[in-house]
């Protein structure tokens, strides 16, 4: 339509649908964003990307984790193998999973599926001194740029590998936002109390220790960890290209957090699959002024969040696309009584 944006085009044409207004909801949201990130009054979702970020982090030294570092490197083969919560999810949903390997402490021979792009083998302990040099965090920052760039389609679903990433997640967050620690950090891969505590108190011990990492990259440099900082170049590099990011659970949106540090307007391309069971979660969420799609209490990562919330935006997709409108089915429209 002449003279309107692919917005516009986009609510006129959701306003004639065989609805009443606004009835469709979030899904209508759904479709007013695909417009403005593809700039299409007829958007398509094109060759989604399920990509799990997996790197190994230094401070699981410190016992910070239910489990060893060492079942990072596992899941990655139980991801490529097929049997992971994700590699079903991926599968049933028909997206395309790919595994990269960001800074995993093994190493991998070449399979299907893998991609290898990691600057060191897992962070250092930041409870010792930072997780990465600046170096390493900005050319881990270019592999996920990179990485989106090679990647075919328009919509990149995020996930995550690492034991002890939920703690690189809560130092983001505290330092991003201000918040206490305690208010960030989580039962993760299911500590019980005490060890909950014990992590809060390393947590904490960190942030002193790297009070003055304050800038978005001096964070992400001094507090981890590789997985998030190759994430981050991805989603910056995927809101430049106008491609969709749907953004999986408290690992993932601690990278698009660190993203819209730099750029605000990442936030435009970004779907907030669901709100995690991680306590930190929602009070992020609630601080980026965003609304998850779920809430299924999930706190697994992998992008199994991610892969749940997909169904949702087909279907906008195609209700935007194939639902008649009340000329074309001849259908009564609103009387004047109900302006």
């Amino acid at each position: 339509m002449p003279g309107m944006t692919a917005e516009e085009q986009v609510r006129a044409r959701l306003d004639q649908q065989t609805k009443p207004l606004g009835s469709l909801g979030r899904l209508e949201s759904l479709a007013l964003q695909m417009a403005r990130v593809f700039d299409s009054a007829e958007p398509r979702l094109v060759a989604p990307q399920l990509v799990v970020f997996a790197a190994d982090h230094g401070i699981a030294a410190q016992g910070v984790s239910a489990y060893p570092s060492t079942v990072t490197a596992q899941m990655v083969h139980n991801m490529l193998a097929g049997g992971a919560a994700v590699s079903v999810l991926a599968r049933q949903h028909a997206l395309t999973l790919t595994v990269v390997d960001c800074g995993v402490a093994s190493d991998f021979s070449p399979r299907s599926g893998l991609i290898v792009a990691k600057s060191r083998r897992g962070t250092a302990d930041s409870s010792q001194g930072p997780a990465m040099t600046m170096a390493e965090c900005e050319a881990a920052v270019a592999n996920g740029r990179a990485l989106l760039r090679d990647l075919p389609g328009n919509v990149l679903l995020l996930g995550e590998m690492g034991i002890a990433n939920t703690s690189a997640a809560a130092l983001l967050m505290a330092r991003l936002t201000g918040l206490p620690v305690s208010e960030c950090a989580g039962l993760g891969t299911g500590l019980a109390a005490a060890g909950l505590a014990h992590k809060i108190t390393v947590l904490q011990r960190v942030l002193e220790r790297h009070a003055v990492a304050v800038s978005p990259l001096a964070a992400l440099a001094g507090l981890g960890g590789l997985e998030i900082a190759t994430m981050t170049g991805a989603v910056i590099e995927a809101a430049t290209r106008r491609r969709m990011v749907v953004v999986d659970g408290f690992i993932a949106t601690s990278a698009v957090a660190v993203a819209a540090a730099l750029d605000p307007r990442v936030l435009d391309a970004c779907v907030f699959a669901h709100a995690s069971a991680e306590q930190g979660h929602g009070r992020w969420l609630r601080r980026l002024g965003v609304e998850p799609l779920l809430d299924l209490g999930l706190r697994l990562g992998e992008g199994s969040g991610a892969a749940l919330a997909w169904p949702l935006l087909k279907s906008a997709e195609l209700l935007l696309a194939e639902m008649a409108t009340f000329d074309s089915a001849g259908v009564s429209g609103r009387t004047a009584c109900a302006h």
